[in-house]
């Protein structure tokens, strides 16, 4: 076990914080839960999201019986130098030094990492990606991130960010995709505004003029519905592309998709096929696979940031 943690026999506590809940789970050595418990989240509160995430760990250290790690995923990351949040899309925590503060209320260390990142590292040790070297672990949900896991690490660098495809343009742009919508990290066409679920809404809206849920598009598409299918083909293609120029950098064995767009079944039969062409290789086939974890990979990437 990473120093910092207790000992071999402690629970890995892990919390995801979201805009709305936070999950808690402890882990034993194993993966086993020895405890899971939800609350809401505080919003626009900062002294409160600290209060909010002491009363989880002290109510997951009662339940599992004892104390351990602390692992955190969180929106956004912590800037390598300056320790503070940023580019939280709970914006009351960007510029805040949230490690710090926590450290000081827990009493102990702990560890702090992009929620998606956490994703990608709980998909890599023991979900959709165990025993592969690379994982790309993809979110497309309410946003767009990713997460990238080498020999069981999450990959990061100088600027915490490592894995953040969600904010680059949609490659290989076509008629109508260029300069794309307005994001709201201040740019243009960023893939968040194009494969996320409010993404996919806006995109059937804006060739409709229906507005309907991701989970009432694909439905109608089931259906038959002409309009509808389109609508989850333009998808397909621009989150292909997407998966294509990261595979050209980083070129991962497995790509774990998560989020709620993750359960629409069809993208794991298009997308191989659709990115494949984008691959500057001789085998270009990618292997994409849904999450064994589903939503609660945060949490227990979050607790294995100890691992």
């Amino acid at each position: 076990m990473t120093a910092g943690a207790q000992t071999a026999a402690a629970p890995r506590l892990g919390l995801d914080l979201g805009g709305t809940k936070i999950a808690g789970v402890a882990l034993d050595a194993g993966g086993r839960a020895l405890a899971e418990h939800r609350m809401p989240a505080p919003r626009h509160d900062y002294a409160a999201t600290i209060a909010a995430v002491e009363q989880m760990v002290r109510l997951l250290e009662r339940t599992a019986g004892g104390t351990g790690s602390i692992g955190i995923g969180m929106p956004g990351s912590l800037s390598p130098v300056s320790g503070l949040v940023q580019n939280a899309n709970s914006t009351w925590l960007n510029g805040r030094p949230f490690q710090r503060d926590l450290e000081a209320r827990l009493g102990q260390p702990v560890r702090l990492a992009n929620d998606a990142n956490c994703f990608a590292l709980s998909e890599a040790v023991d979900g959709a990606g165990a025993g592969a070297r690379s994982v790309f672990g993809v979110i497309i949900g309410t946003g767009c991130g990713g997460g990238l896991v080498l020999d069981g690490t999450l990959i990061d660098g100088p600027r915490g960010i490592g894995g953040e495809w969600g904010h680059n343009p949609l490659p290989w742009a076509g008629t109508g995709e260029h300069p794309g919508a307005e994001c709201w990290c201040g740019r243009t066409g960023c893939m968040e505004t194009w494969v996320s679920g409010p993404g996919l809404e806006t995109d059937h809206a804006r060739a409709t003029g229906e507005r309907l849920a991701a989970e009432a598009i694909a439905a109608r598409a089931a259906a038959g519905d002409a309009a509808a299918k389109a609508t989850l083909d333009r998808h397909a293609s621009r989150l292909a592309r997407g998966l294509g120029h990261v595979v050209n950098i980083f070129d991962p064995h497995v790509i774990v998709l998560g989020g709620g767009l993750s359960k629409l079944a069809h993208l794991y039969d298009v997308l191989p096929g659709l990115t494949a062409p984008y691959v500057l290789a001789e085998q270009a086939r990618v292997v994409v696979k849904p999450p064994v974890w589903g939503d609660a990979s945060g949490v227990r990437g979050a607790a294995w940031l100890w691992g």
